[in-house]
């Protein structure tokens, strides 16, 4: 009995996996986790930097958003390459740039050089978070994509847990030293390690899994049969521009604008709106922050696990989102209450990342192929612009208002538009429950 042959016992199988998920997955969490953190410690440097350099609520929320406009310009070419160039050579390039980009964020003295430190910072990170997404789907078949989609984005809570705590220290315990006001020391020691990762993913991550010295010959084509089944046949696109004429492309890509429009508000403006309930101590603060993320990491992990075996998809991103629009709107009416709003923004930041988790599995059963990398960059690069308008909306509500609630509300609508779209999308998801049952 050949290799292959004893690897569909449910033991081998389990084993693995097991080796592969050890030995790409914690790679993938500490590069997306850094890769989190530098995107939104932003939002912890305005407790000093606005006042340093005197930026207005408007000037932060624009420059904080100003990061995605970069990254959805240069996203697509960049996916389009990764399956030519390899996602070895395409994640270390973009490590070490946006790491570099990140440390030199302490060089920023007026709001021109903020904007353009922040969109620089989105242009070398383009392509990263589908570039892993499309990675991922090399890699693991249907019955284990939503986990494995769980297992390295829950780094993005996990990069709240750590930095909200590590961002508050660094800037409390280090103003003054060495010359630099705590909130550059920040950018200095938070931006710098992703270049040391950088440098690990090129002399370690494989390719592919017919790349992987690792594995066994009999166990890659293992893999690769086992991927094989992520979509039918009749599903294959060899041709960006079937990609692009693709109707469900642009409803999916509408529903992850609406799902990131307030995971963004929340991630950027989350140390103001706690805050304004009068947490001052910015130690205290940071811990406050990180509780949210606590519960968006074990939600993320549980969601994409139940996905995974029931074979759903649908319904497990929808109505997490609706959950969160509902408690979005109740937010506004805690004010004033720390452990009421603190509760409520919990609730609602651990549905969205639950809906943004379940998601991401539902194009890598509806497009496969060469063009696989492009279909799901296209839909990032459509919806990750509404990690621009969240943060921005708030600000521009908050100069014009000087209040965060109107901003609570437009979030708690983009949710609920997310349910209804995603919804909306019922085609692939029977394909998949086909192929799972």
């Amino acid at each position: 009995m050949s290799t292959i042959q004893t690897l569909r016992g449910g033991d081998a199988v389990s084993a693995l996996y097991s080796r592969i998920n050890w030995r790409l997955l914690p790679l993938l969490i500490a590069c997306y986790m850094f890769a989190y953190l530098d995107r939104v410690n932003v939002g912890f440097a305005k407790l000093q930097m606005q006042s340093d350099l005197g930026f207005s609520d408007a000037a932060y929320g624009v420059g904080a958003g100003i990061f995605f406009i970069g990254y959805v310009l240069f996203e697509l070419p960049s996916n389009l390459m990764l399956p030519k160039i390899g996602a070895r050579l395409t994640f270390s390039r973009i490590l070490v740039l946006w790491g570099i980009t990140s440390a030199c964020m302490l060089f920023v003295r007026n709001v021109p050089a903020f904007y353009a430190m922040r969109f620089l910072l989105g242009v070398f990170e383009a392509g990263f978070a589908p570039g892993m997404i499309y990675y991922l789907s090399c890699w693991y078949g249907p019955k284990r994509m939503a986990r494995a989609i769980a297992l390295v984005f829950v780094a993005g809570p996990l990069g709240g847990v750590v930095g909200g705590p590590l961002s508050a220290w660094l800037i409390s315990s280090f103003a003054g030293v060495g010359g630099l006001a705590g909130w550059q020391r920040m950018f200095l020691v938070e931006g710098l390690p992703c270049i040391a990762l950088g440098a690990l993913v090129w002399f370690v991550l494989a390719n592919r899994p017919g790349d992987a010295r690792w594995l066994t010959r009999d166990e890659q084509r293992f893999v690769e049969a086992e991927v094989g089944g992520n979509v039918g046949e009749s599903h294959r696109i060899d041709s960006f521009r079937e990609v692009a004429k693709n109707p469900r492309i642009y409803v999916l890509a509408l529903a992850y604008f609406c799902i990131i429009f307030p995971i963004y508000a929340i991630s950027f403006w989350l140390p103001t709106l706690l805050k304004e309930q009068g947490v001052n101590d910015t130690i205290r603060l940071g811990w406050y922050v990180a509780i949210p993320y606590v519960a968006a990491a074990i939600a993320m992990y549980a969601a994409g696990r139940h996905s995974d075996k029931v074979g759903e998809r649908r319904y497990h991103s929808a109505l997490p989102a609706l959950a969160s629009a509902v408690l979005l709107v109740m937010t506004p009416y805690a004010s004033g209450n720390l452990v009421a709003t603190l509760a409520l923004l919990t609730l609602a930041t651990a549905c969205m990342w639950m809906a943004y988790t379940v998601f991401w599995a539902i194009p890598s059963e509806t497009i496969s192929g060469p063009a696989a990398a492009g279909g799901i960059a296209l839909i990032n690069t459509i919806g990750l612009s509404g990690g621009f308008w969240g943060p921005a909306v708030i600000g521009w509500v908050k100069s014009a208002t000087g209040s965060t609630q109107g901003g609570l509300l437009a979030m708690a609508c983009m949710a609920a538009v997310a349910c209804v779209l995603i919804l909306a999308n019922k085609g692939a998801v029977a394909a998949a429950k086909a192929r799972t049952a």
